[in-house]
This record gives structure tokens, C-alpha cells and sequence, in this order.
């Protein structure tokens, strides 16, 4: 008797759908498109960002920054109200949520978020998906989340549709999707890219010109050298295995000793040779020339990520900065973030969420020249009326 094969059911928005259908479907790594030669692309860019310390710092500020100080929404809106406040069960606001789909976005160019509803669509709960876990089907309509690429195992991989295509879980109990957020780069259909990526290079120079320093600390700053010690090894191998292992051990390393031990004569020549080095010019200008390609890389501004406090701080240019980044990149991001969360709150609620929008604020609070009463109480924190009679009273005296 032939046996039937169990095919996955994909449901669109809207139509109706079946008490239950299959999430955990096993797929075969060959059905996955690589992300990256090896598919293992953002454990490589995860590993750079902890590594590089300008890399990071400009990561963590932009995904600040885009995730801003909140979100709002008007008040004819407040089932999107509350998931402002609460986006899942976990107990994580909506600006949580889109913090970490900023930084994946900053970091690998892509980012994933999970959307849960039941079937009647009065719910929503939105969670983050961490993106180094995910892959996208070739058939270009799923994503497969799995712990660890390195070791992928199609029986420990979770499966779900890309929105606007809805699939059933937990017996029919819920409707699962996910939008996949990516930066467009002409020749890279399926992921995006960063738009660091051409800063990479920068990057390694910035970690390894670190490296450097590091070692030379570790060894207080000593001269490399050569010690050359009299002696007769028992055979050729034996000296060649001894120049490798000087070789391996002390390379590039400074303040380290590499021995020598050439044959033995009546006079004992046992002498210490250092190598003498005027190229620490030369690293710290390959070094500040990484930061700025970084920086330039990263499309992005020195004042924001705090490279140029050393030589004062200026207010007015972190401002004039911020108000820049403000209107070339941070809203930019802002809108392409928000605007799916807005098309799915509408469906959901049927809400008009045109209103959704981010709470932006300068890095720091700058008062105009003349204010009211009550706005310079609420620019500074304090209970504020506007309508408050000993204010008005005060006003009519100035």
C-alpha cells in the first residue's frame, strides 16, 4: 500500500483556516538558500561586532537611536495602545521589540520579527526572532529557525510562512508569520546586506591594531629579539623544529624572544640581538584611519557615538549631528521598521494606525531662550497646568 505524503498547508490572510497544520515539517538543509558562502555569514558579522569596540559602539547608538525613546499612537487606537505597552506574553513593551530588530538590521542587514494572533484575529503578540537562527526556503514563502546552523538537524527546526501567509499552531490555537526585514543591495535577492559591508576590512584593522597593543602590554613594553645560544642540536630536523616553533610562538608578537641555536665553537658567542622598531607612528595612524573609514562606512557621525569628547565637548555639534542623522537615517529606518507593524495592527484590530509613530529625543535637552511657565516645568520633569491661576496670575505680571 502506498504510504501518503504529509505536505505542509500554507494559509492566506483572510480566507479560512483549518483547526491545525503542520509547523515542524522537516526541511533539508539543500532546500535553504545560503546566507553567505558557507551559510554561516552572521555568526561571522556577530563575532566581528563583539571584537572591533568602534564597530560595536556605532551598532548599539544607531539601534538606540532608531528604536528612539518610545512609541505613540492616537487615542482612537487602543488595542494598538496596548501593545505598545505589552507586545507579548514575555512581558516585552513594543519598543523592546523593535530595539532588537534595529540592531539586526544594523548589524546584519536583516531582521526577523514573529507575529502570533488567534484565529479569529482579536489578538496580536509580537516577538523578536534572533536573525544569526534564521533562513529563508527557496520556495521564497518560509522561514526556518534552528538553534545552531553549525549543526543543522531538520528535526529541531521550527518552520513558519512570511507574512502576509498565515500557517496554524499549537493545535489550531494560533496563526504564526513572520516579516522579514532587509537592506536592498543590487545582486542579493534573498538577504540583505549591511551597509557597513565595505568596512570590514576597516574593522579587522581596528581588532588587530588592539591585539597589538595588548601584546605589547602584556610583555611591559620589552624589545623583540633574538637570543643566540651555542650549542649542537642532534640533527637537522631537530633545528628546523625548533625554528618553527619560534616561529609559531613569538611572530609578530612584540616583546618577544626568539631563540637561536647555532653550533658550537671554542668561544662561547652567546649574545642577545633585539630588533629595533620606529613603526608605532605607523599603527596608531593605520589605527584613527580604520575609526574614520568605520565611521564613514557606517554612514554615520563621530559626536554620536562619543569620538570626540578627548578634545571637548560641543553641544552644538552633537545637535547640529543629531538633527542630521534625525533627518537622513533615523527616520529613514523609523518608517521602513514601523510601517509593517502599522499594516498588521490595522488588519488585526482594524484600527487606523497612521498614527503610530516614534518618540525621538536629542541626546540631551536643550531649552529654547523663552518658554512658558509650564513648558519649562515639563522640559524639566515637574507637574505642569497651563491653566493654573497662579501661573496666569504670574504671566500677567511679567
Amino acid at each position: 500500500m502506498k504510504q501518503k505524503t504529509a505536505h505542509k498547508k500554507v494559509f492566506v490572510v483572510g480566507q479560512n483556516t483549518p483547526p491545525a497544520a503542520l509547523l515542524n515539517t522537516p526541511v533539508p538543509h539543500k532546500s535553504v538558500w545560503k546566507w553567505g558562502p558557507d551559510n554561516r555569514l552572521p555568526e561571522a558579522l556577530a563575532a566581528l561586532a563583539r571584537s572591533s569596540t568602534i564597530h560595536r559602539r556605532i551598532i548599539n547608538d544607531k539601534a538606540d537611536y532608531i528604536s528612539g525613546a518610545g512609541l505613540t499612537v492616537d487615542e482612537y487606537a487602543p488595542s494598538t495602545a496596548r501593545l505598545i505597552n505589552l507586545a507579548n506574553p514575555r512581558g516585552q513593551s513594543l519598543r523592546t521589540i523593535i530595539q532588537r530588530i534595529a540592531l539586526d538590521r544594523c548589524l546584519f542587514g536583516n531582521a526577523f520579527l514573529e507575529i502570533v494572533t488567534n484565529p479569529q484575529k482579536t489578538k496580536l503578540a509580537l516577538f523578536h526572532q534572533d536573525a544569526t537562527k534564521c533562513r529563508l526556503t527557496k520556495d521564497n514563502q518560509h522561514v526556518i529557525i534552528h538553534h545552531d546552523w553549525k549543526t543543522y538537524n531538520p528535526r529541531e527546526a521550527r518552520t513558519l510562512p512570511l507574512y502576509p501567509l498565515w500557517e496554524t499552531s499549537d493545535n489550531g490555537k494560533s496563526l504564526r508569520a513572520v516579516i522579514h526585514y532587509k537592506d536592498y543591495e543590487p545582486m542579493f535577492e534573498h538577504y540583505g546586506l549591511p551597509k557597513y559591508i565595505a568596512g570590514l576590512g576597516a574593522s579587522a584593522i581596528v581588532w588587530k591594531t588592539d591585539q597589538w597593543n595588548i601584546s605589547r602590554l602584556d610583555n611591559a613594553f620589552q624589545p623583540s629579539g633574538v637570543m643566540v645560544l651555542d650549542g649542537d642540536t642532534d640533527s637537522e630536523q631537530e633545528a628546523t623544529e625548533i625554528a618553527k616553533l619560534a616561529e609559531e610562538r613569538f611572530a609578530g608578537k612584540p616583546g618577544q624572544v626568539m631563540f637561536l641555536v647555532k653550533n658550537g665553537i671554542d668561544n662561547d658567542t652567546t649574545k642577545f640581538v633585539p630588533i629595533t622598531t620606529s613603526s608605532d607612528g605607523d599603527w596608531k595612524s593605520l589605527h584613527d584611519q580604520a575609526v574614520s573609514d568605520i565611521i564613514i562606512a557606517h554612514s554615520w557621525f563621530r559626536t554620536l557615538s562619543g569620538m570626540e569628547y578627548a578634545s571637548g565637548f560641543s553641544a552644538d555639534r552633537v545637535q547640529h549631528e543629531y538633527n542630521i542623522a534625525l533627518n537622513t537615517l533615523i527616520r529613514v529606518e523609523q518608517q521602513e521598521i514601523i510601517e509593517p507593524v502599522r499594516a498588521l495592527c490595522a488588519d488585526i484590530f482594524a484600527e487606523n494606525t497612521q498614527s503610530l509613530d516614534f518618540i525621538n529625543k536629542p541626546p540631551f535637552d536643550v531649552k529654547p531662550a523663552y518658554m512658558r511657565v509650564w513648558e519649562a516645568r515639563k522640559a524639566d520633569g515637574y507637574d505642569y497646568d497651563p491653566n493654573d491661576p497662579a501661573q496666569q496670575l504670574f504671566l500677567a505680571q511679567i
